[in-house]
């Protein structure tokens, strides 16, 4: 019996495939083509390339930094009560989760403050510099010997805080009175998306982390301890932190944008973007206030209370303060404190820099 040859495929299936796909490719390039066009009408200012002062310059009318900083102390004394429960329930959540740094970080941070204040009383303030700059050292290591679950709940603990601080800022701003429990719950409904944009956030954080990186490895070898070199990687690390924090500009306030209803967080991280072209470096410098104002609370409440500590244990004989742990207890509730002041704080420029309604740069 003959064997059958097989059967020709039919010419106008293969020609409905053909169109079909045709079809299909056009329609997505001529998406593409459209999202292309829209980003360029929004931005206009291209990498590297030289724009006209007239064509970027945006109005942005914000108070004076100690202005805005004293508006921003007031619109959270307004509901001191509400702030300070919300700050005192998730230092527990902390303390409950274990997430506060071991004692033996405070320890460290007391020895290195403790040679450093010996040599201010012979006129050297550059030792206690140096020890300030040790027990800062000390406490990033003591959170990082965190385990992995523990720093997954940190991490929880953080992002409900800035969720519950804004919901009850935006609330406020809108007129209402709300409650913790509304606070606590409904401010958390956007947990998912916001995660998102946190790890959209750490992902342009990875330049800083390289850098660090870089540098833990060159100064174990010696390369970087002194001379040209130091100075080299020096100028390289600014460089790199600088554009890094301008990159991550938009998205601190797409951390807000996405807490809206319905919000998607690839659409916060487009609106984050349009809402600072033409005025990032203001923004970057009132980010950078608020961190410079973080940092000098930190320091003047936790030093004393280190150094403090130590000296009620050598000398009054209190040896269960040695393994009490009142500092790390501390140390979280200024954490928690810190959080939501710089959540208040992003939101508060937020809303100034919206009230603007300046048309894009």
């Amino acid at each position: 019996m003959a064997s059958r040859s097989p059967k020709k495929p039919n010419a106008t299936g293969v020609q409905t495939v053909v169109w079909s796909l045709r079809r299909r490719i056009g329609g997505w390039y001529g998406a593409l083509k459209r999202r292309v066009a829209d980003f360029r009408s929004r931005r206009p200012h291209r990498s590297f390339r030289l724009s006209r002062r007239r064509d970027y310059v945006r109005s942005l009318r914000l108070p004076g930094y100690w202005a805005f900083t004293i508006y921003v102390f007031r619109t959270l004394k307004s509901r001191r009560a509400l702030f300070l429960l919300l700050v005192l329930i998730y230092t527990v959540f902390s303390v409950v989760l274990g997430t506060m740094t071991s004692q033996e970080t405070y320890q460290q941070m007391s020895q290195a403050l403790e040679g450093g204040t010996k040599s201010v009383a012979s006129g050297n303030w550059a030792e206690l510099t140096k020890a300030g700059v040790l027990s800062v050292a000390a406490f990033t290591n003591g959170l990082t010997q965190l385990s992995d679950v523990q720093q997954l709940y940190l991490g929880i603990t953080v992002i409900l805080t800035w969720l519950s601080a804004v919901w009850l800022l935006r609330e406020m701003l809108a007129g209402r009175k709300p409650n913790l429990r509304d606070g606590l719950y409904n401010g958390a409904a956007p947990l998912v998306s916001t995660v998102l944009v946190a790890l959209y956030l750490l992902l342009q954080s990875l330049p800083i982390w390289i850098v660090a990186i870089a540098y833990a490895g060159l100064a174990s070898v010696g390369i970087i301890s002194e001379g040209f070199a130091t100075y080299l990687f020096s100028a390289i690390a600014v460089v790199v932190v600088a554009l890094t924090l301008y990159w991550m500009t938009s998205t601190f306030f797409a951390l807000v944008i996405v807490t809206l209803p319905g919000m998607y967080p690839s659409r916060a991280l487009r609106a984050g973007g349009d809402l600072v072209v033409g005025r990032r470096l203001r923004i970057i410098y009132r980010l950078l206030w608020m961190a410079l104002l973080a940092s000098i609370v930190w320091l003047v409440i936790m030093i004393p209370l280190v150094l403090g500590q130590k000296w009620l244990s050598d000398h009054v004989s209190w040896t269960w303060l040695s393994w009490l742990p009142v500092i790390p207890f501390f140390a979280s509730i200024l954490s928690t404190s810190t959080a939501v002041w710089m959540a208040s704080y992003i939101y508060l420029l937020y809303r100034k820099v919206v009230d603007d309604d300046s048309a894009p740069a």
